[in-house]
């Protein structure tokens, strides 16, 4: 080597020393917190793959159309969405009427569902767990498969003569990437806050609001060839022929995923009895496995409840009349999806800095630091990591301020009967 180039090569590991110490000064293990309490906020991407294997886009507007996404995406944030703490403007943000409501909820035995005892769901909802694979349980199905849908049939075959006003249908878990995003992913908010005068209008409510995945069209009945984001769908044709024996064939099934709803009593009272059962039956005796079962009925409870193959609410009108959530316009209420795609993006830079970084601090520790040269190490960029958490920070202060206002705003019954399209006047409720 050279007198000039072995200069060059002492004067970059100097260098490389020296950022590496002051990185070191300025703690790099750094975490962003919420302005929430102190809670640390998720808001990020969550997990990419349902346990079914549906791949996620929570980049999304208002007419469900995908936003622009960086495919790999990661979030610097835990996968899982942590609590934040219920946010409540009084009864009226939930409903001005008192309904009486069964919360129908589907487990396992390994399942943990004490965080019922933590929430407050109001004094006039009555639970009802069952456990799938618990035939001691006081409730349980009278086979575990199909999932939540075996469970779902019994309760209404069961207790057909003695419903409640609403019935919610809902899985265990509290914190679920299916959940409404705009509600932290947290299951209890969206029961306390569900608008139980949206559900007695429309009979039948999705409780997920975002489209992806599902909608505007998901399953393709007439395809028959393996889909890896779509495992029902080569299934769908032979089950449609049996369940709906009178009825042709859709070209399209869509509605928002992922069998989380709540019905009226009248709306369950329009099918007999042995309608229920005649479902329950054909998956009790279907050679379709467990888990495929389950999923072709999440793509049609909406043909079940409103007779028809595509049901996608708009998603605007489902956060504010149905949860209270109410932003003024399509345009503001995309505006919060396009700040948090690029927060998003800027955590994964933010990531993608910390790793170049950990990966010159291992070729330290290692020894090897004189052998840089050589190696295809990215010296990581001096004063970004400092720019971005500032720039992740002020996103999501901006994204909670806009939350808690439309919080704030579905206090207002006229604001969300216009977000439904709703005739109102002075003296309507919601």
């Amino acid at each position: 080597m050279t007198p000039g180039r072995r200069a060059l090569v002492c004067l970059a590991v100097a260098t490389i020393l020296g950022l590496l110490l002051y990185y070191r000064s300025v703690s790099s293990s750094l975490t962003i917190k919420s302005l929430r309490s102190g809670v640390p906020q998720v808001i990020g991407l969550g997990d990419l793959f349902s346990e079914d294997g549906y791949e996620q886009d929570p980049f999304l507007s208002s007419a469900g159309h995908h936003r622009p996404s960086a495919a790999t995406t990661t979030s610097t944030e835990p996968d899982t969405p942590k609590p934040t703490g219920p946010i409540a403007f009084g009864d009226k943000a939930v409903s001005s009427q008192t309904f009486t409501r069964n919360l129908v909820m589907a487990r396992t035995k390994e399942e943990n569902v004490t965080w019922l005892d933590e929430v407050d769901l109001g004094p006039e909802i009555k639970r009802m767990i069952y456990v799938a694979d618990d035939p001691t349980a006081p409730l349980h199905p009278p086979t575990n498969k199909a999932h939540e849908v075996m469970i779902y049939l019994t309760y209404i075959v069961d207790f057909y003569d003695e419903l409640p006003d609403i019935s919610i249908f809902m899985h265990s878990h509290r914190f679920a990437w299916h959940n409404d995003d705009l509600l932290n992913w947290d299951a209890s908010e969206m029961i306390k806050r569900l608008s139980g005068e949206r559900v007695q209008r429309q009979g039948y409510m999705n409780m997920r609001c975002h489209w992806i995945p599902g909608c505007p069209e998901w399953i393709h009945p007439g395809r028959i060839e393996p889909d890896r984001e779509k495992l029902e769908q080569s299934l769908m044709a032979d089950a449609w022929a049996e369940l709906f024996p009178l009825k042709p064939i859709p070209d399209v099934l869509a509605q928002p995923c992922c069998s989380q709803f709540a019905l009226s009593r009248n709306k369950i009272h329009e099918l007999p009895r042995a309608t229920y059962s005649h479902f329950r039956d054909w998956i009790m005796r279907s050679d379709i496995r467990d888990s495929m079962s389950g999923r072709v009925f999440e793509y049609l409870w909406q043909v079940i409840f409103t007779d028809e193959s595509v049901f996608c609410p708009n998603q605007r009108s489902c956060y504010c009349d149905g949860f209270g959530v109410c932003f003024e316009t399509e345009e503001t209420f995309d505006k919060w999806f396009e700040i948090r795609y690029y927060k998003m993006k800027a955590e994964q830079e933010l990531q993608e800095w910390e790793d170049q970084f950990e990966a010159i601090e291992k070729y330290r520790k290692d020894g090897r630091l004189q052998g840089i040269e050589g190696s295809d190490l990215v010296i990581p960029e001096f004063g970004k990591k400092e720019e971005l958490q500032a720039s992740i920070s002020e996103m999501e202060a901006d994204m909670e301020d806009r939350r808690i206002k439309a919080l704030q705003r579905g206090v207002d019954p006229k604001m969300r009967a216009e977000s439904d399209g709703r005739d109102w006047k002075e003296g309507d409720g919601y």
